[in-house]
């Protein structure tokens, strides 16, 4: 079996595009990947199609063999967008050796050890207070208030999710907004201070979602990179009171972020901007997080769980980093059901509404709980048809 061509399709999913990888070969087996072309100024695309002329002809059932000879001609530059653009060719490599042995891609890693995946409910609020216009749109009612983020986690209660994950809101003008520090053009951007009225504006909102969930819901905090480590600290010391079930950040130095969990009693997560084993290691070395982050389509599902053994070897458990589309879930689902140190997977509830669409079988989340599926390779397909009729047209 050899492979043959490489395509990549891309569709409109509301404020950024979705990204499939789709590789067919000469015996007319495909393999699919999502991926992501919607960080920075993108190049994702244009890296796999130069890796396409170095793995044509390959057989995409070597899978170990393909991604150790993409890592060693981008040994100069590894990480970042190389690695991404691997992850992907892995990824779709992946789908096509477990579809011609006729299992699903988390048995070819000795799973599953699971069949049914606890779920948070991620962004929860804080997309619908950043999107407001989107969503209203599509039915959705604005989050404007702090009285609405207690009514949303009533919500997620009732309907099976265990936790719920958002990011920093605050009242301005009477209405909620949503903190873009650390990523965004914004005038907290570069110095990234912390003061008391962020630290007021996170203990406000977190109130209010506590109030909706009860004392048995998971509530979790992600700031991203919008600290530094002495702000990080002093966050972490004030969420203390609401027993989070995790504090997640962001950061490229392993000694700080051991100091921020060591710092206070909350958990922290983080590690989801990370490449590969070997940008893991030092992070366990310093023991910085209670639970690791990795992002499937970014390290490939092979990468990912050798990352998910090493941090088995430090104690430490492992979700993934999942704000994608369906496929790209189903795939995080496999990695989750091929490792013993799972924590909890992510998941986007509030999305475009038609998510669903692009692949032939979509997730089912019951009660709070995703199913794995059990089909050869994925357990699902791309619907090209679907894909082309909703360009991506940049915004």
């Amino acid at each position: 079996m050899k492979i043959v061509k490489l395509e990549d399709l891309h569709a409109d999913m509301g404020w950024r595009p979705i990204s499939f990888l789709k590789i067919t070969t000469d015996e007319g087996l495909t393999g699919w990947a999502e991926y992501a072309e919607n960080f920075g100024a993108g190049g994702v695309t244009e890296l796999i199609h130069k890796f396409a002329g170095v793995v044509q002809g390959l057989d995409p059932r070597e899978v170990g063999k393909i991604t150790s000879s993409l890592q060693a001609i981008t040994r100069l530059a590894a990480g970042g967008l190389n690695n991404q653009a691997i992850a992907a060719i892995e990824n779709a490599c992946l789908d096509i050796k477990a579809k011609a042995l006729g299992v699903p891609v988390y048995a070819l890693f000795g799973g599953p050890f699971r069949t049914r995946l606890p779920v948070y409910w991620s962004h929860c609020g804080s997309f619908r207070v950043r999107f407001a216009d989107l969503f209203e749109k599509w039915g959705k009612p604005r989050i404007e208030t702090l009285d609405d983020l207690t009514a949303l986690g009533k919500e997620a209660v009732s309907r099976g999710f265990s936790a719920i994950k958002t990011n920093p809101l605050y009242v301005d003008g009477g209405k909620l907004k949503m903190f873009e520090g650390g990523f965004r053009l914004h005038p907290q951007l570069l110095e990234r201070n912390i003061d008391g009225k962020f630290i007021g504006a996170i203990t406000d909102m977190l109130a209010a979602y506590r109030d909706g969930l009860g004392l048995r819901a998971g509530l979790m905090l992600d700031i991203n990179f919008n600290q530094r480590t002495e702000g990080f600290v002093r966050i972490a010391r004030a969420l203390e009171p609401f027993d989070l079930t995790w504090f997640e950040i962001d950061m490229h130095d392993p000694a700080a972020l051991a100091h921020v969990r060591n710092a206070s009693r909350v958990p922290i997560t983080s590690l989801e901007s990370i490449h590969g084993l070997k940008g893991y290691r030092p992070y366990f070395e310093q023991g910085a997080v209670d639970v690791a982050v990795v992002d499937v389509p970014w390290n490939g599902l092979w990468e990912s769980v050798r990352i998910a053994t090493l941090a088995d070897a430090y104690e430490v458990n492992v979700a993934p980093h999942n704000f994608y589309g369906d496929l790209a879930s189903i795939m995080s689902a496999h990695f989750c059901a091929a490792i013993p140190n799972f924590r909890i997977m992510e998941l986007e509830v509030d999305d475009v509404p038609w998510k669903s669409e692009f692949v032939t079988l979509p997730p089912v989340v019951e009660n709070g709980q995703f199913v794995v599926p059990t089909g050869p390779g994925w357990g699902t397909e791309v619907n090209e048809e679907a894909v082309r009729a909703r360009p991506w047209k940049p915004r």
